[in-house]
């Protein structure tokens, strides 16, 4: 239940900080341009959530907070197909506790809109279509896990993990927002695409299924090809020392 808690409490962060620096700053979606700086700042705002969330709950579950990453870390072998189902319950709540806060905020102000969400074509910034948003969201998480997998995957590197995550979901995000929003986790997508309903609803499906996919070719891609050799001398494939990462 610790770690559960943890996954709850950390997307709670990622979400409401994340979505709700997006939505302060004017919204990125249905053609509004908030310029280099909004993206900049939105983009920021999401990494250094996950920097925050990494430090303050990964030596207790690992800081998945996202239900891609952690479908990653299940093929890898790291955490049971029970553990899984639990640690996704618990981001997909998290996420709605998240926007339902980011919900009080915008009804107690007289100027706020919007709760983040993603979206194609009229919910693009640049207007990208069913299926520009599929593959980049594809490859966007792709890279994203595949970096998680990397840097986890060895006690000389799982200490930078909060940090090297942070930045690669900053990184991704400077050009996931004006295609898509940038969802690269389900939860994070599903939460705001309920409160706003419409359009954003509808296209949901799209920012649950491509994430999932990105992170399982990942996870494939990081077992078969890439193995790291710890000091003794063992070969380790795949993702060794996810739950390690800020212990």
């Amino acid at each position: 239940m610790k770690k559960y808690l943890a996954e709850f409490i950390g997307t709670f962060i990622l979400v409401f900080l994340g979505t709700g620096t997006a939505v302060v700053l004017g919204g990125y979606t249905g053609g509004t341009d908030t310029g280099y700086l909004g993206v900049l700042a939105i983009a920021l705002a999401f990494g250094l959530s996950i920097v925050a969330a990494a430090y303050a709950i990964g030596h207790i579950s690992g800081c998945h907070v996202n239900p891609a990453v952690s479908l990653a870390v299940w093929m890898s072998g790291n955490i049971s197909t029970k553990e899984v189902g639990g640690y996704v319950i618990a981001q997909i709540v998290g996420a709605f506790a998240g926007s339902a806060f980011l919900a009080f905020i915008v009804a107690s102000s007289t100027s706020l809109e919007g709760f983040g969400a993603n979206g194609y074509g009229e919910l693009s910034a640049v207007g990208l279509n069913l299926t520009g948003a599929l593959a980049v969201e594809v490859v966007l998480t792709f890279i994203f896990v595949l970096a998680i997998l990397g840097v986890t995957s060895s006690k000389a590197t799982s200490h930078m993990g909060g940090i090297v995550i942070g930045l690669t979901l900053t990184l991704v995000h400077l050009i996931g927002i004006p295609l898509t929003g940038t969802s690269v986790n389900p939860a994070r997508s599903l939460a705001p695409a309920f409160f706003a309903g419409g359009d954003a609803l509808a296209q949901v499906w799209i920012f649950i299924a491509a994430p999932l996919v990105g992170a399982a070719l990942a996870a494939l891609v990081f077992k078969s090809f890439f193995v790291v050799k710890e000091e003794t001398g063992i070969e380790i494939a795949g993702n060794s020392g996810i739950d390690e990462v800020n212990k």
